[in-house]
């Protein structure tokens, strides 16, 4: 019997599959046997490695996406510098939790430029994403504008990349610890910002 919670297993199963494997080791066969379920299970479900792939990079993202009380935190206190480097070292964090979805997503990103209809949908889910940063940014007061928000996206996801495939790259080069990186990656992109007023948070509508 089919049923979304079914679903979302097999494609949590892909994303392992992924993250372990590589886009080629993602068959029918691989997804059934990481989930453990009976041969076939996966085909009943998912018309083609394509369909696979691109519920395989919204799940990704699904699963990054703060709950209503972690994005209820986000937006108390102070809209300032120092709120700037908690929320990043809370997002890195985050995604450091989850680093199979995070490698999973490299594969998907790689295979994306091989794959028409998933490019198309991972582009699409990738801007949307990054549209959600740049007004969660401006509209709660957070210094800076959409550029500091497009700034800060790009340095941290390339910081996050080194950090979960390669740790000792920044180790040996800079030898502070990765809350010390990620704390000057921030203060050096809003080293020319103003600071806003100070005043009670904002709430987005």
């Amino acid at each position: 019997m089919r049923n979304a919670e079914r679903r979302a297993a097999l494609v949590d199963a892909a994303i392992e599959v992924l993250a372990d494997q590589g886009a080629r080791g993602l068959t029918f066969r691989a997804v059934d046997a990481r989930a453990g379920v009976p041969a076939g299970t996966t085909s009943n479900y998912f018309t083609s490695r394509d369909e696979l792939f691109t519920q395989a990079g919204g799940r990704i993202y699904q699963r990054l996406t703060p709950d209503p009380a972690t994005l209820a935190r986000s937006l108390s206190g102070p809209r300032d510098r120092r709120r700037v480097v908690e929320l990043v070292h809370e997002l890195t964090e985050r995604i450091g939790a989850y680093r199979t979805g995070y490698l999973a997503l490299l594969e998907l990103r790689l295979e994306a430029t091989r794959r028409p209809a998933l490019r198309q949908v991972l582009t699409a889910t990738v801007r949307a994403d990054l549209d959600s940063t740049i007004a969660y940014h401006v509209d709660t007061g957070l210094p800076g504008d959409a550029t500091t928000a497009v700034l800060l996206h790009l340095a941290l996801n390339w910081l996050i990349l080194e950090q979960l495939t390669l740790p000792e790259v920044l180790q040996d080069l800079t030898g502070p610890d990765a809350d010390t990186v990620v704390a000057t990656v921030v203060q050096r992109i809003l080293d020319a910002t103003p600071e806003p007023p100070s005043g009670p948070a904002p709430t987005v509508p």
